[in-house]
């Protein structure tokens, strides 16, 4: 099957490769089983340790990752508050103050939340869906590593005393370089930029594993509530991170580029930066929230001895939180002097995001209420998140208010709000989370005593040390000062709080230790020790590598408690079902109705995820010491590392050679029970992927074109200045665009009629168009009358079309690419995935550039016709 010349060893339009599915059962320590096992288990020592892509490793270094940063975190508050404990004092300077108020923020917001909720969803998603792995498993060892160099990357600027110093949110102008000479911003700025990769790239395979690796049965209505509440802050990361990721960008091409963005002296806008922030971070509020929401709602019924009351209530009130939390950004800008139409409309939505909240809140209590509780160390924390949620979602609505907020906003009534809602409701659950799987992920249990003793201790520490804050605020204490001078009232409440954050971290530790110490001495756990219902607990404890011997039918959303809850009903089928042993393989399921559509080819452990995310890091540490030619080499670094990625494996683009049974006559693989082997086609788990990027890319423009119109309406100076782009060049550039768009198409369609080398030569008119619109493009740059740095239009004018020119030149290395694998035999009839997959993006690009078009030449052109 290899390929050899300008021929294949196969007449690939005489065969198709498909297979039919068997069906029946692996016994335990059986020949299948063995080879099962062989298969799936990585590489042992420190290189199977960087090259693994297995879900449950992945997870759990998330997970344990996470809590580090929690720990560095919590350190660097006790530092604070032992310093805010008395008036006065002088533990630390107002500088290093600022450095670890800023980093402490950081790490709990963006290190710990998010990532520890991350590593339960990679280690859960698979056992919870009934499949083998995620769908995109070299994605997943991409977004660890990120996210990790990212950490690393923030913290290696303590040491030199650069932190950042200007708060998590980093209002401008305080993080301008005006009034911040240092690197601390830059270095924050990209820092963020990189953990936004990571979160973006996790998010696209947490949206097609749910689309794609499901088990069979396995409809939306069996969901558990965590797959709910980490799908929907995946869609939100698509669309919300990439305006964090801009606002740093543009901030950090104001401070090392000289453009204007949000420098007043240059007609740029501070009030821009909090939009594009706030856009962000109060979706991101959820982000941290939803999924631990989803675990309290999956694992609480299993201590209450019955189904989660109203579940379907539950599902859609975390997707309807999610989308109302887009709509109230600006809630967080009461008090910036917006018109009161605007406070009116974003007050009343605050206020409306409390329902869906409440429905959830019922749906526990009443879980409670019905069940037969067991007060096990889980349950307590679940208990216990329920009250946390209560009293932060009520000082939530207090804020929500826009009377009261202006009497609250930047006091540390506010600190202690975010503090419930943010650590309190995200800790309660993830501690409650870890001892409950605990035994999934080890194999062992928690020390039940110890574990209540830690319990009672971080709650009473919890609340001793974050509700005296809301009287500090009360009573006039403002956020993010260092001291305090004696008799303003606020000496108690501070000594309280410190007292409360010592017995709080006490806790903590305990937990910390309980979980080391159990994990290597721990009572050795069943199977499904909890008793509980969900499909993870069908599997050993820990999981084999390959989780599922054989792929599960399923018939309800509650497997484990069939015998229990539905005696006389259909009964999944565990023990018997899919039988995928060819290799790496597991099944894919049409998006929409849950049948079986593919064989997926699962790719083994490879090193590209580790060298692309640390080309990627080495790159902003190139561009934090403005090295071009470090930087140049480290992202052609990445570059090759993509290449050598996406180039097909082995012969038609397949993972594996096609064993006998996969290659057969073209007409006998019209019959239904057969299945495609591999992504193939409209089959492809690729295609789900790119268009999932593609919509967090479209975000991005959309914000760019947001703050293109946002400075319009803002400025009274001419609009655009002299030198507007010239419409014709623009309209000839654009018809380039799309004509090559259209050759792109054409290849590709003449590609699946079997004529390859027609398509080879409609690629190739594709890549000479999209290079004559690159050669436009410079050309037009290099005729304005104004640079990037001239004034806050031309920052703007320059950095839309830099950016879509970026993209162009990623979809013409794209194009180049298939033009190759084309030439080179990997595509036919039916194995063309790439070919849909790289037009698919590269019609982006040109859709994309008619929305710039009219923006930035249509838009100008008729207003100063009117």
């Amino acid at each position: 099957m290899a390929v050899t010349g300008d021929r294949t060893a196969v007449q690939s339009h005489r065969v198709a490769f498909k297979r039919e599915p068997e069906f029946g059962s692996v016994p335990k320590g059986s020949e299948e089983e063995k080879r099962l096992r062989d298969v799936w288990e990585g590489e042992s020592g420190w290189r199977g340790f960087i090259t693994t892509v297995d879900h449950k490793k992945i997870g759990l270094r998330y997970i344990v990752t996470a809590f580090v940063f929690l720990l560095l975190g919590g350190i660097e508050a006790l530092i604070m508050r032992l310093q805010l404990a008395r008036p006065n004092e002088t533990l630390v300077t107002p500088g290093q103050y600022a450095e670890l108020f800023t980093m402490h923020g950081v790490t709990m917001i963006f290190l710990y939340a998010l990532p520890v909720l991350s590593g339960f969803a990679n280690f859960l998603w698979p056992l919870m869906l009934g499949s083998r792995d995620m769908a995109f498993p070299r994605l997943n060892a991409l977004s660890y590593w990120v996210f990790l160099f990212a950490g690393i990357f923030l913290y290696c600027s303590f040491p030199f005393g650069e932190a950042p110093n200007a708060g998590w949110f980093n209002y401008v102008p305080l993080s301008s370089l005006e009034y911040n000479r240092g690197i601390n911003i830059d270095v924050y700025s990209l820092g963020m930029v990189l953990l936004g990769i990571s979160t973006t790239v996790g998010a696209v395979n947490f949206v097609v594993t749910l689309f794609r690796m499901r088990a069979v049965g396995m409809s939306v209505d069996r969901l558990p509530i965590i797959v709910w509440g980490t799908l929907t802050t995946s869609f939100a990361n698509l669309f919300a991170v990439p305006s964090v990721s801009l606002a740093f960008l543009l901030l950090w091409m104001d401070r090392n580029v000289g453009t204007h963005f949000f420098d007043v002296a240059s007609d740029g806008r501070p009030l821009l930066w909090q939009h594009l922030f706030w856009m962000f971070a109060h979706p991101w509020v959820y982000v941290v929230v939803l999924p631990a929401m989803g675990i309290v709602s999956d694992a609480l019924p299993t201590f209450c001895r019955r189904p989660l009351v109203g579940y379907a209530a539950v599902a859609m009130s975390t997707v309807a939180t999610m989308i109302i939390g887009f709509e109230v950004w600006i809630h967080h800008m009461f008090a910036t002097g917006i018109p009161p139409l605007a406070l009116a409309f974003f007050g009343a939505a605050s206020v409306l995001i409390t329902i869906p909240s409440a429905v959830a809140v019922f749906a526990w209590i009443a879980t409670i209420w019905k069940g037969r509780p067991v007060f096990s160390t889980p349950f307590l924390y679940f208990a216990g998140f329920v009250l946390m949620f209560v009293i932060g979602g009520v000082s939530g609505v207090m804020t929500a208010a826009v009377p009261l907020d202006w009497q609250l906003t930047d006091t540390y009534f506010v600190v202690a709000h975010l503090h419930y809602v943010l650590l309190g409701i995200n800790v309660f659950p993830v501690f409650g989370g870890i001892t409950y799987w605990f035994p999934k992920f080890t194999g062992r249990l928690m020390s039940e005593r110890w574990g209540k003793i830690a319990f009672w201790i971080i709650l009473v520490g919890f609340n001793l040390g974050f509700f005296p804050m809301h009287i500090s605020g009360l009573l006039g204490m403002p956020r993010r000062i260092y001291t305090y001078p004696d008799g303003m009232g606020w000496d108690t409440s501070n000594l309280i709080t410190t007292i409360g954050s010592f017995i709080f971290a006490i806790g903590v530790g305990i937990f910390a230790v309980n979980a080391l110490v159990s994990a290597k001495r721990g009572k050795k756990s069943p199977q499904n020790p909890w008793d509980a219902p969900g499909l993870e607990w069908s599997t050993e404890s820990p999981p084999a590598a390959y989780n599922f011997a054989v792929l599960p039918i399923l018939e309800s959303r509650h497997p484990m408690w069939e015998d229990r809850l539905q005696p006389k009903g259909r009964q999944s089928s565990l023990e018997s079902g899919y039988l995928l042993h060819q290799g790496r393989e597991a099944l894919g399921v049409h998006p929409f109705n849950g049948k079986p559509d593919a064989i997926l080819k699962m790719p083994e452990d490879a090193w590209s995820p580790f060298l692309l995310a640390l080309f990627a890091a080495l790159s902003f540490a190139a561009l934090l010491l403005r090295s071009p030619w470090f930087t140049g080499i480290m992202v052609a670094g990445c570059g090759a590392t993509l290449v050598a990625w996406m180039w097909p494996r082995r012969s038609l683009g397949q993972r594996e050679p096609p064993t006998p049974e996969e290659t057969i006559p073209a007409q006998a693989a019209k019959k239904k029970d057969l299945l495609p082997v591999g992504s193939t086609g409209e089959h492809s788990g690729g295609w789900w992927g790119v268009l999932a990027l593609v919509a967090t890319e479209a975000s991005l423009f959309g914000y760019l074109i947001f703050c293109h119109f946002y400075s319009q309406s803002q400025t009274t100076l001419p609009w655009p200045p002299e030198g507007m782009p010239k419409i014709g060049t623009g309209a000839t550039a654009t018809g380039v665009l799309i004509l090559s768009s259209v050759l792109a198409w054409m290849s590709e369609r003449t590609l699946k009629k079997g004529k390859r080398w027609p398509a080879f030569v409609w690629m190739l008119g594709a890549i000479v168009l999209g290079c004559v619109f690159s050669g436009m493009q410079l050309k037009e740059w290099h005729d304005h009358l104004y640079g990037m740095t001239a004034h806050l239009y031309g920052s703007l004018y320059f950095t839309i079309t830099g950016f879509h020119m970026a993209h162009v030149m990623v979809g013409l290395v794209i194009l180049v690419l298939l033009a190759v694998w084309i030439a080179l035999g990997y595509f036919d009839e039916e194995r063309n995935a790439p070919m849909r997959i790289g037009g698919l993006y590269w019609h982006f690009v040109d859709v994309v550039w008619i929305f710039i078009f009219t923006t930035l030449y249509v838009t100008p052109f008729w207003m100063r016709g009117h």
